[in-house]
């Protein structure tokens, strides 16, 4: 059917006006972005009041958490993951990821600590077990790079199997130029397209990379960031978000253009009360990032 000039310019003006009134049409279908908080940033409180400490992040305008800490003897802070899962119900929040220890993985090529850990993970409903830290001694070499790389392959079709996607956790040490390479160049370019990538946007831009660029150049590996400050005098200090040195506002419209999902505030030292830092925080992202 075609339709005059006349016509199409009237549809399209009561669709403007349409849309000015109620501007959420414009977003219908899309799913909304969520604003979590990796717990570490609370690790002083967790032990002493959990149940106080979550319904406070919640209060704060937070949707999600992502874990951390977990031990098959301590649990989560002394909380079995059952306790756990049923406390966050209550909260009204959910865990989409948790940072699991997986030393044992590495220095010894034992995967029973990655197995108790998909085991909590599914007692969550999380969706991501992230691999957050290498200790030093396995990452000495280029031929060390190689041996993290086939066992981050092989721990990823053990979470795959169980319903869970891996994904890697950065800090600076992975953007060292060791014989000739970097430790993230290996494993963005080394690891199977079911691992994912969580951008710790702090280290990275302290490292000396550009977030964006890492987002463009590998659309969809990535889908959580952390949105962790720098503080503008000493570098090796946080701030709450907008505080600081860093320019998010470009990097998480990279980031959700290129496949991001989750967005979780961390924040590992404080100059002000730390509930305070997370909820100005928080107020800044859906204010300024997410919305």
């Amino acid at each position: 059917m075609k339709i005059s000039r006349k016509t199409f310019l009237k549809q399209s003006g009561i669709t403007a006006v349409a849309l000015s009134l109620m501007p959420e049409l414009l977003f219908a279908g899309r799913e909304q972005a969520k604003i979590g908080l990796q717990l570490y940033s609370l690790r002083d409180y967790l032990t002493k009041d959990l149940h106080g400490v979550l319904e406070k992040i919640n209060a704060s305008g937070y949707n999600e958490v992502e874990t951390y800490g977990y031990t098959i003897k301590e649990g989560f802070w002394g909380s079995s993951a059952k306790h756990l899962a049923n406390t966050l119900t209550d909260m009204g929040l959910t865990s989409p990821s948790g940072h699991y220890n997986t030393d044992e993985l590495f220095a010894r090529n034992n995967y029973d600590e990655l197995k108790y850990a998909i085991e909590a993970a599914k007692t969550l409903n999380q969706q991501y077990l992230v691999i957050p830290y290498l200790q030093e001694g396995v990452r000495k070499t280029s031929y060390d790079f190689k041996i993290i790389v086939e066992r981050i392959n092989k721990a990823a079709e053990l979470c795959q199997a169980s319903g869970l996607q891996l994904g890697y956790h950065n800090h600076d040490f992975e953007f060292i130029n060791i014989e000739g390479t970097y430790l993230y160049k290996e494993l963005l370019e080394g690891t199977t397209n079911n691992v994912f990538f969580e951008l710790d946007l702090y280290w990275a831009v302290r490292a000396g990379h550009d977030p964006i660029t890492l987002f463009n150049e590998h659309p969809k590996r990535f889908k959580m960031v952390h949105i962790k400050d720098m503080d503008k005098v000493d570098r090796k200090l946080n701030t709450e978000i907008g505080n600081g040195a860093i320019d998010f506002k470009p990097i998480i419209e990279a980031a959700t253009t290129n496949g991001v999902k989750h967005f979780y505030v961390e924040q590992e030292n404080f100059k002000i009360n730390p509930f305070e830092s997370i909820k100005l925080s928080a107020d800044y992202v859906k204010r300024n990032l997410i919305k």
